[in-house]
């Protein structure tokens, strides 16, 4: 195991950014053109949008220029991504970020201008071109928190400046960050973020385990304080803006855009801190007892139930494992997943400065890219599956919706990926019998599917509930005070049943969602949503899948809470959370029976 340069690794490990531009020329040829369209656009409409016809033109500018800019700004993004320590790519990556706030300070004035027409001339704008209903709808919201044309102005102008904490926060820990070896027993071992996630907290040598998350942990102490003051910056912008705006609170400001109320954000965080914790508790035990550990720690938590079944596999065939286990979805559903190997919509390799994680970027007009990387190891399916979900998401909106209308709400934006894991467990299940087998399949919906979705990234939105209340009553944070607060949540959610280990507490500093407004929640919300839909198609078979096509389809034209519902699932209510903490209880009390039945 090494970690290698990015100019080292196979062009058959990587995507493919040639189907955005053939060449840095196109590029190049792209960005002026941007440039011009936008000079063109301010001086055809800025002081002409005065009723409903000029309106419509202006609309459509608008949509014309976000199409040139999507594959510009994903170019920029995705090549960064994969070498952070990359410095031409860094530069490009800056450049791409003025470039777009240059040009949305420079059509500010439409939004503005849209703003000052009258209700009912808006209201005629969107039954006359329908396709744009749903972006005056948002505009009609956004109205009373809306600023005088020129602070709209300069706060776009101010974009790229107002998001630079998070190139910060990369930055530090993909460039900066440089871990050494760490040695156990006299044998030396490579270390770095996506080798520690990707294979070192998975690790079944509980001394080479627990040695690797104190390694990565001091290396982590020696950044908190720079790191903890970069997420203050960043806390500090989205609460002046939110005050500059007018919200009655932080909270408020981001869940808007969300278009769902504050019930829905504490009711997932609450539930599951009280409910499910008693559940989660008993699997760590569980792990605890398999693996024979006189003490449970907080290092202990990702590893497998069963490491000595886990069997590895190739990209090659996680082809055909999606193929397979997605083929409830339907045949050009299935067409999607052999395009997305075949044209190398994915970027399998383990590189030095690659971003951690896996994501999908979809970008309009174009087909998604997946970042994922691979370590050969089973669960693996999974992590492709739910990138996958994103993918085949935008692959079906983007082809059914225009550019304001495609995306979701955040809030829903997790439940097409996590449906996908559902729908691989199921079909994993479906075709075994054997107890070990499926004793894998299932702990490992539980290690990763529930504890990523439910868990990880659940902890990390009470974590934030608790720093926003912070900021909201005029506060600042630093290390040692986010440190205590994510301690907190930790030793209260595991209780006496898993010792927080010293390090723990730095697991903040992880996590790039803070960055992106309250996000950490919507992967148990969306997981919620899928779990339940997941049931209906195991139970009623097409009739369900054709409901999801359609949901899936719907993009962003409708509210969470709508597209739940047309899915057949109603989150008004918590009967829908409380089922899916159960069902995670059941599937922990079939690894107790499985458990005792193999040892038997």
């Amino acid at each position: 195991m090494s970690i290698r340069k990015r100019q080292s690794v196979s062009i058959e490990e990587t995507w493919n950014l040639e189907d955005l531009f053939s060449s840095e020329q196109a590029f190049q040829a792209a960005i002026e053109t941007v440039k011009a369209l936008s000079s063109k656009i301010e001086s055809q409409f800025k002081g002409n949008i005065i009723d409903s016809t000029s309106a419509i033109e202006a609309i459509s500018a608008y949509e014309s220029i976000f199409k040139e800019l999507v594959p510009i700004g994903t170019y920029a993004s995705l090549s960064l991504n994969v070498d952070q320590t990359n410095s031409s790519e860094q530069m490009r990556s800056a450049k791409v970020g003025q470039l777009q706030a240059s040009i949305r300070a420079q059509l500010s004035f439409i939004n503005s201008e849209l703003l000052l027409l009258d209700e009912s001339t808006l209201q005629t704008i969107a039954e006359q071109s329908p396709d744009y209903k749903n972006f005056i709808n948002k505009l009609l919201r956004q109205k009373p928190y809306q600023l005088h044309p020129e602070a709209e102005k300069a706060l776009a102008a101010f974009s790229t400046t107002l998001h630079a904490p998070y190139g910060l926060y990369n930055t530090t820990k993909l460039v900066d960050m440089k871990f050494p070896n760490f040695e156990v027993a006299g044998e030396s071992y490579p270390l770095s973020y996506n080798l520690f996630e990707g294979d070192w907290e998975l690790e079944t040598n509980t001394a080479v385990r627990r040695e690797a998350f104190y390694a990565f942990s001091k290396k982590l102490r020696d950044y908190e304080n720079t790191t903890a003051k970069t997420y203050d910056m960043h806390l500090k912008v989205e609460k002046t803006e939110a005050d500059l705006r007018g919200y009655s609170s932080i909270f408020d400001y981001l869940l808007q855009s969300q278009e769902v109320d504050r019930t829905l954000y504490d009711r997932q965080i609450d539930l599951i801190m009280s409910e499910l914790a008693p559940h989660m508790r008993r699997y760590a035990k569980l792990l605890q007892k398999t693996h024979n550990l006189e003490e449970m720690t907080f290092a202990d938590l990702k590893i497998s139930l069963d490491p000595s079944y886990e069997p590895t596999i190739t990209v090659e065939q996680s082809r055909q494992y999606m193929k397979d286990g997605l083929s409830v979805m339907g045949e050009d559903y299935v067409k999607m997943l052999d395009r997305a190997f075949h044209e190398h919509w994915i970027d399998f390799a383990q590189n030095e400065g690659k971003s951690t994680g896996a994501f999908c970027s979809s970008p309009y007009g174009y087909h998604p890219y997946i970042l994922i990387s691979w370590t050969s190891r089973m669960n693996e399916v999974f992590v492709l599956a739910h990138e996958l979900g994103h993918a085949g998401h935008f692959y079906l909106a983007n082809a059914e919706q225009n550019i304001f209308n495609a995306r979701p709400s955040l809030y829903f934006i997790e439940a097409p990926s996590t449906m996908n894991e559902m729908l691989m467990a199921n079909y994993l299940l479906k075709n075994s019998t054997d107890a070990r087998f499926k004793r894998w399949v299932i702990s490992t919906i539980i290690s990763r599917t529930y504890y990523h979705n439910f868990v990880t990234h659940l902890l990390e939105a009470a974590y934030q509930r608790k720093v926003y209340e912070i900021i909201d009553e005029g506060g600042s944070v630093n290390a040692p005070k986010l440190n205590e607060l994510k301690r907190g949540v930790l030793e209260e959610f595991w209780g006496d049943a898993v010792t927080i280990s010293e390090g723990a507490e730095l697991t903040w500093m992880r996590q790039p969602h803070y960055y992106m407004g309250l996000y950490p929640y919507t992967y148990s919300a969306g997981l919620t949503i899928s779990t339940q839909v997941a049931q209906r198609i195991l139970n009623e078979g097409e009739k369900a899948v054709a409901d999801w096509i359609d949901v899936l389809k719907m993009g962003g034209t409708k509210s969470p809470t709508e597209l739940a519902q047309h899915a057949g699932v109603d989150i008004t209510t918590e009967q829908p959370l409380r089922d899916t903490i159960a069902y995670i209880g059941s599937l922990i009390d079939e690894l107790e029976a499985l458990t005792d039945e193999i040892n038997r």
